[in-house]
């Protein structure tokens, strides 16, 4: 299969008419059956349903396309992006991250690095959280991480950034929205969605609140299933900082936990670009600088902070003397 043959069975799913996509696509409707007879011919399976009045697609038709999709998806963003570095851009870097808040100061980090390398396109690659593969298959540079998780993979090395606090997620109209913190103790009869691939030091406060407290739990998937059955009031839920959005109806309220998240990225130890290398070093130089509170609205507040802190979402916490940048490789 081509690409021509892949929109065509794409815009024939859209229109679920052979004489639609023909017309859509500009080419005749025998032209168009014969494409899909060919098709069908060389993949093995039908992929849609024909009667003289209507279209379907068949259960392994409709898996088919959705994968075609994706491919095309991939294609199209693989060639913008060889477009740009072909064109203004000599150099690219990939920093993969699971949502744009969990390296909210990347933009910083991207103007600064420009005045040093203005040939050079940073390109943030999002995936899912805790998914390792694209990086670990070269298809990113750089890769946001809590610190220790890469650490014993063979040739990584690993970069601490900041810390990050738990937050209860709750609904804006819930008695507790208006709350500026909130403890085990506010959770008393209610229900905490629970699961879907949480951290470690998450799932021990989940623990520790439901053993210890009145508090019913409901298994959820997946960090935005949750979020969509809080907004249902299904339930509240705690998430790690670094996964905050912008998303209306929903207030995030900072947990009184002892637990945080060590957050940072990570390389391979024989990157050597000294693009990247630098954005590394930058990064690092932004964090630090950074006085401000890490959550969505808030304006962007730079210079040194006070002390030895290095704040965690909208909390200073302490890391002791400042000393040479920390690396810790693997071990």
């Amino acid at each position: 299969m081509d690409f021509k043959q892949i929109d065509y069975l794409l815009e024939i799913r859209r229109t679920m008419s052979l004489n639609r996509a023909a017309e859509s696509l500009k080419v005749s409707q025998p032209t168009l059956s014969y494409q899909l007879r060919r098709i069908e011919a060389e993949v093995g399976f039908d992929i849609f349903e024909r009667t003289r009045r209507s279209l379907s697609l068949t259960p392994a038709g409709e898996q088919f396309c959705i994968h075609l999709s994706a491919i095309r998806t991939e294609m199209r963003k693989a060639v913008e992006q060889c477009q740009n570095i072909g064109g203004r851009y000599r150099e690219g870097i990939r920093v993969g991250l699971p949502v744009r808040p969990a390296l909210r100061l990347l933009p910083e980090a991207i103007r600064r690095l420009s005045r040093e390398f203005p040939d050079v396109l940073v390109t943030p690659v999002f995936h899912p959280y805790d998914e390792f593969d694209r990086f670990l298959a070269g298809e990113t540079d750089l890769e946001f991480t809590e610190m220790g998780r890469m650490s014993r993979t063979p040739g990584v090395r690993e970069v601490h950034l900041y810390y990050s606090a738990i937050y209860l997620i709750v609904r804006d109209d819930d008695p507790l929205a208006s709350r500026a913190m909130v403890g085990e103790e506010d959770l008393l009869g209610r229900t905490l969605m629970v699961g879907g691939g949480s951290p470690p030091q998450l799932e021990a406060v989940q623990r520790r609140v439901i053993e210890s407290s009145d508090v019913g739990y409901y298994n959820s998937h997946d960090h935005d299933t949750t979020l969509v059955n809080v907004a249902a009031g299904s339930g509240v839920c705690l998430s790690p900082g670094f996964l905050r959005g912008d998303d209306p109806g929903y207030r995030w309220i900072p947990f009184d936990c002892p637990e945080r998240f060590d957050c940072g990225i990570c390389a391979m130890e024989k990157e050597d670009r000294p693009s990247v290398l630098r954005l590394i070093e930058i990064l690092e130089e932004v964090h630090s600088e950074y006085s401000g509170p890490m959550r969505p609205g808030a304006r962007l507040a730079w210079g040194r902070a006070s002390g030895n802190t290095r704040h965690c979402d909208s909390r200073p916490v302490d890391v002791g003397p400042r000393g040479p940048r920390r690396i810790i490789g693997a071990t």
